[in-house]
């Protein structure tokens, strides 16, 4: 065998566009990371070291724990927490179950007028929530809903509703209607093949909308100022902002604590769904 004939290794070589990918996502990783590290340092210090060291300075005695007590007991943030996780959990899943079953009746059971219902429930996300306001707060008042916990929780089932069911319509279009016909011929009933089929095989599109329902609900303001007064009533968010009051005289250390405090609630389900969020984004962009 001659030495031309010997076949060469070639050389290992990584193409350029995908160094260039990798450091762009280096650089962006950077950049969300800084925030997030300046604030847990922040939230770490007490306020004579925030004042006179760089906010990326590692804090000379480890407060976070204080902090977070302080900014717990503050405000009455630990019950606008637990309202919210009532609000978030109670309001995300019924929010679901009600557009699944809407879903249901537009998609398989093809009732009357289907595209018309599917166009009067998803017009709620037509316009911007803020046109709202005004109209929400006089019905409230006069229904005698205002800063109650039933008013708050009625609002976040009916805000959430549209999405899901745009979603889910889109998701049980996809389902063969073979599977739903072959069981009324077997004597089941609509009941049995919605909560026997249908919701065993859309649990990751469920799962998905629970996740982005919930943290929605979590992170709302606006509406949780608007439509509650007393600590009682008020999500977490409102709760928070009462610590940034003109007034209110919290150190900026203590509003940053109550804030990783506000943010645990949306990592942990998020970590314990991450397997469904790649999911959950091909179910929004899949075409009907």
């Amino acid at each position: 065998m001659s030495i031309r004939n010997i076949p060469r290794r070639r050389a290992f070589t990584v193409p350029v566009g995908r160094i260039i990918v990798y450091l762009l996502a280096i650089i962006f990783a950077v950049l969300w990371f800084v925030p997030i590290w300046a604030t847990i340092t922040t939230a770490s210090k007490d306020t004579p070291d925030f004042f006179s060291n760089p906010f990326w300075s590692l804090p000379h005695r480890f407060n976070l724990i204080e902090n977070m007590i302080t900014a717990w007991n503050n405000a009455s943030l630990g019950q606008g927490f637990m309202n919210s996780l009532i609000y978030g959990v109670v309001g995300a899943a019924i929010a679901v179950l009600i557009a699944a079953i809407a879903s249901y009746g537009l998609v398989v059971l093809k009732i009357k007028g289907a595209f018309l219902w599917f166009l009067v429930i998803f017009s709620g996300t037509l316009f911007p929530y803020q046109i709202y306001i005004v109209p929400l707060y006089q019905m409230y008042s006069n229904l005698g809903l205002y800063d109650s916990q039933i008013g708050m929780l009625i609002f976040y089932v009916a805000v959430c509703i549209p999405f899901c069911t745009l979603v889910l319509r889109s998701f049980f279009s996809t389902v063969p209607d073979e599977i739903a016909q072959a069981a009324r011929v077997d004597g089941s009933s609509e009941f049995r093949i919605f909560c026997q089929l249908y919701l065993p095989l859309s649990v990751s599109a469920l799962l998905v909308l629970f996740l982005f329902q919930f943290t929605w609900i979590w992170n709302d303001l606006l509406f949780g100022l608007v439509l509650s007064n007393s600590p009682e009533v008020r999500p977490v968010m409102a709760s928070l902002s009462s610590l940034m009051g003109v007034y209110a005289g919290t150190s900026f250390t203590i509003i940053l604590a109550g804030a990783l405090v506000a943010s645990l609630p949306t990592l942990v389900i998020f970590l314990g769904l991450q397997r469904y969020f790649m999911e959950g984004l091909t179910l929004v962009a899949r075409p009907r």
